[in-house]
């Protein structure tokens, strides 16, 4: 874990340091920092509202984004929905620098203004085509196979990269020879990764010129179930063994995933 990242913890365990506001949740040089932050901001008609902001700060952090989890008795799931999405289109402009307490100060100033506008758009929502939002919106989960990176450095650095500015989460793995890449997100980001995967030079061919993916297969693409554990953040891991690799899934509720689209690719 970068220096900076344990100054930026510590500071956070320093400021927020009253009654169950700061509880740190794990911490480890291979998985990152999770913590929980307790903090309160005025809602739609003046009260305080009690928010509970989980952030995952992977290995990757902050060259890429934090995860981002929120919760309140106060708002709906489609409110801390929106207020997840506007906390990481914030965070998506202060990348590269710390902004764990930027952010925590961004919500509790901005609150009013996003549920005000969630507001506003649930309004409008009633008169939108119900059948185009089922069939273009809401979160998915693609898998990808990728047959080889010969450039793999600058390959994993362009494919976080795009993640980040998507805001997808999800997982980079290699298992061997294997390479997979399951993300998570909107459809329509996901769609747009999926363009910038096949059309952009981001390997290079066996005279070590660059080239475009040619050898990327979709294994599955499917909107995201009740069982299907939500990723807080894009990582990029490595397995020694193939039960790692299935643990990996499973964890995520994704095991039938693995069963019938990864298992027998891992060499």
């Amino acid at each position: 874990m970068a220096e900076a990242v344990r100054q930026e913890l510590s500071a956070l365990a320093a400021i927020f340091c009253g009654p169950h506001e700061w509880e740190m949740l794990s911490c480890s040089e291979t998985d990152g920092a999770v913590f929980r932050i307790h903090t309160t901001a005025e809602g739609l008609v003046g009260e305080d509202v009690p928010l509970e902001l989980v952030f995952h700060l992977p290995a990757g952090y902050p060259l890429c984004l934090p995860g981002v989890s929120v919760s309140s008795k106060h708002l709906t799931r489609a409110q801390c929905a929106t207020v997840k999405e506007k906390l990481l289109e914030e965070a998506g402009k202060l990348l590269s620098e710390p902004m764990i307490h930027e952010l925590v100060l961004w919500v509790q100033q901005n609150l009013r203004h996003i549920l005000s506008q969630s507001e506003t758009a649930s309004s409008s929502e009633k008169h939108a085509q119900p059948e185009s939002t089922a069939a273009d919106g809401g979160l998915w989960i693609i898998l990808l196979h990728v047959d080889h990176m010969r450039a793999r450095t600058k390959y994993v650095k362009t494919v976080e990269k795009w993640a980040a500015e998507l805001r997808l989460t999800g997982r980079l793995m290699f298992m061997g020879k294997t390479i997979l890449i399951l993300l998570q997100g909107h459809r329509s980001n996901i769609k747009e990764y999926l363009i910038l995967q096949k059309t952009s030079k981001v390997d290079v061919d066996s005279s070590g010129k660059k080239c475009k993916e040619k050898m990327i297969s979709v294994l599955s693409e499917t909107k995201v179930r009740p069982e299907h554990k939500r990723f807080l953040a894009f990582e990029v891991k490595e397995y020694s063994t193939l039960e790692e690799l299935q643990k990996e899934f499973e964890t995520a509720g994704l095991l039938q995933l693995f069963s019938e689209c990864a298992l027998g690719l891992v060499k």
